[in-house]
Parts: structure tokens; sequence; C-alpha cells
């Protein structure tokens, strides 16, 4: 097996860090790991490290995937966060789902703190596409940046597309989480209107593949919506903070989202029935 040209430090290896990380080790790449669960580093088969900081030692970029940017900003400006470790020419790549201007914040701060630069890649794909290296990156940073992790993106995604300078990936992720969100909701309503219809939903997908209401997120969720199967491959918290994300973004740029505040609608009542861990395509109960 070709060496890799640089090694890595990992923080985060849940749901999306855990398959990224086995993938990455499989083809190859040295990883050092940290999480808050000690088992999931264990699991992956990575150097099993004390703190994100530890995590950052003697690696070239470090990778973030965590659920909040609280959780990011404890992992890089923490008492044990990488900014401790981090020298020139190391780089910061985060993975994660936060706030535009919050990204942008802590690429200044990171920067001014360590002399390291940040990139922003949020991630579309869930799961599975982070297990066979498929995943969609929207990426911001410079082009020089992006250049030198070109042999990480190849192994990792399906498709990586900088889009402008630190925080622009973040603008895009904010753009498919707002047609994945709406998405939703509205197949859970066309699965339903199926059933009462008396038409046999499960065929909905083959009957309009190819024509314009056919997509990959029909593909993914209709089949669940259908079979009831709400086990998770990505939580309902999960795109309910990225709605409530999105919501507050367009607000600050007086955007109008009618669509986008109906899904947030349905959304924050699941999760006031409990139903918070299940998985995205759960809105289906609503509709029950």
């Amino acid at each position: 097996m070709e060496a890799k040209p640089f090694a890595l430090g990992y923080v985060g290896v849940g749901l999306m860090g855990l398959p990224m990380v086995q993938r990455l080790l499989k083809l190859g790449w040295h990883v050092r790991a940290y999480d808050i669960v000690a088992e999931r580093i264990a699991e992956s088969g990575a150097v099993q490290c004390g703190s994100a900081s530890e995590a950052a030692h003697d690696v070239d970029v470090v990778l973030l995937n965590l659920p909040t940017n609280d959780a990011v900003a404890d992992a890089v400006f923490g008492d044990q966060g990488v900014a401790k470790t981090l020298r020139p020419p190391q780089l910061v790549v985060d993975f994660s789902t936060i706030p535009v201007e919050a990204c942008r914040t802590h690429a200044v701060r990171l920067e001014k703190q360590t002399g390291c630069r940040w990139l922003d890649a949020p991630v579309s794909g869930g799961p599975p596409a982070s297990a066979a290296g498929t995943l969609t990156v929207m990426a911001g940073g410079t082009e020089e940046d992006l250049a030198r992790l070109a042999p990480l993106m190849r192994d990792v995604a399906g498709r990586c597309t900088r889009m402008g300078r630190v925080g622009a990936g973040l603008a895009a992720k904010m753009i498919n989480q707002l047609v994945v969100g709406v998405g939703h909701a509205m197949l859970a309503e066309a699965v339903t209107l199926c059933e009462k219809a008396g038409v046999d939903a499960a065929r909905i997908p083959e009957c309009l593949g190819g024509g314009y209401a056919d997509s990959n997120l029909m593909k993914a969720y209709w089949p669940r919506m259908v079979e009831r199967d709400f086990a998770p491959r990505g939580y309902v918290r999960q795109l309910l903070k990225d709605l409530e994300m999105v919501s507050k973004w367009a607000a600050g740029l007086e955007a109008t989202t009618p669509m986008l505040t109906q899904a947030l609608f349905l959304y924050r009542e699941l999760a006031k029935r409990g139903h918070t861990d299940l998985d995205t395509s759960a809105i289906r109960k609503l509709y029950d």
C-alpha cells in the first residue's frame, strides 16, 4: 500500500467520524484520535489519545467532526484543546456543521493564537457515504490549503467543492440543510397521501425514477418512511439543530423562508414528542 503524505489527528469519532476513521485506517492513513467516549476510539482502531490536544501531537492535519459549535470551541480552545498543541504549518479542517460566523470567528482566533489556518468542510451523505468515501464536501478556505488536502479529500469524498473563503462551505451547507429539511417533510406528506389513496407507496421511487421528482433524498428516505424504519443513520436532534441554525442565519440575511419555517415547526414537534434520537425519517410519525 502506498504511503500517505501526512498524518492525521481526529477529534469526534461518532456517528459520522467513526466510519470515516475506520476507512482512513484501511487506506493506510496514520490517525491519532480523541472522543469523549473512549470506547469509540478503541472501536475505530486509531491511536487512542486522552485529549484533543494530545490528538494534535505529531500530525500535519487535525480533523474535527463534532455535533455542536460548543463542542468545536471546546475541542479547539478549551483547557485541553488542540490550540494548546498546534504550530504552523499544521492545519485544522472542520467537518462539523456550525454557524457561519462562528466558524469565521474560530478561524481568526486560531490563526492569531497559533499561526495555523482553518478550513471548513461540512459534509452531506450520512454514515454510509462516510464509510464508503463518497461524501459531498462543501469547503471554505484558501485554494492553497485545499490543494494540500487533495489526497485526503480523494479518500473521503465523492465530490469536494471549494465555495470561497473560510465560512463559504458552511454557507453552502446551510442551503443543503434547507433543502434536506424541507424535503423530509415533503416526503413524509407524500408517503401518507399515497397510503390514503391506496397507492403502493413502496413502488413510488421506481415509478418516479428519472423524472423531476427523483432525487437522492427520495432514494434514501422514502423506503425508510414506508417501512417505518427509524433506526438512526442521522438523528432528529441533529437535523433540528441544523434547521434552527439555518433559520437564524436566514433571519440575519432578512430572507423569507416559509417552507423552512414549516419544516422547523414539524421537527420541533417531533422533538417535543420525545423522538430526538430517532432517524430524521421519523418525521413520518407526525402523519400517523
